[in-house]
């Protein structure tokens, strides 16, 4: 859910991934479902193991997985997020709104980062961060 909220919302500041402990061999028909419900495909997505996700250049890892990563040289802030896996909808919407409202003031933080003092100048841009959301990150 991490990545396609930050991937829909927030692809001017960041590179969203997404990858697990664990990961599930399919993506909950419940997720897409709700995230459908945000206007957000996610049928396309397919699980990853944090094993195989390139870590270099990551500026930021998100991690939701509840349980301390032993991750070194890259900073990493812990999301408290239930898991919906196994619960009814209510509480998959619950999750997904929680999880949207975290990653957008996360995008809105990076945007007020990235702004210069007096204002931007004419055609320069930041590069867009690296954002891996399940063990998680962002570059």
């Amino acid at each position: 859910m991490a990545e396609g909220f930050a991937r829909t919302y927030g692809s001017d500041v960041m590179e969203a991934v997404s990858a697990g402990l664990g990961p599930a061999s399919v993506v909950s028909s419940m997720t897409i479902e709700t995230m459908r419900e945000k206007n957000i495909d996610m049928s396309d997505a397919i699980p990853k193991g944090v094993d195989g996700v390139d870590r270099t250049g990551l500026s930021l890892i998100v991690n939701i997985s509840g349980q301390k990563l032993p991750v070194k040289g890259v900073p990493m802030v812990d999301w408290d997020v239930r898991d919906p896996i196994g619960r009814d909808e209510k509480v998959f919407r619950q999750v997904r709104d929680e999880i949207e409202r975290r990653v957008m003031e996360l995008i809105l933080r990076l945007r007020a980062e990235q702004r210069e003092p007096a204002g931007p100048q004419k055609g320069h841009r930041n590069p867009p961060e690296k954002f891996d959301t399940r063990g998680r990150r962002f570059r």
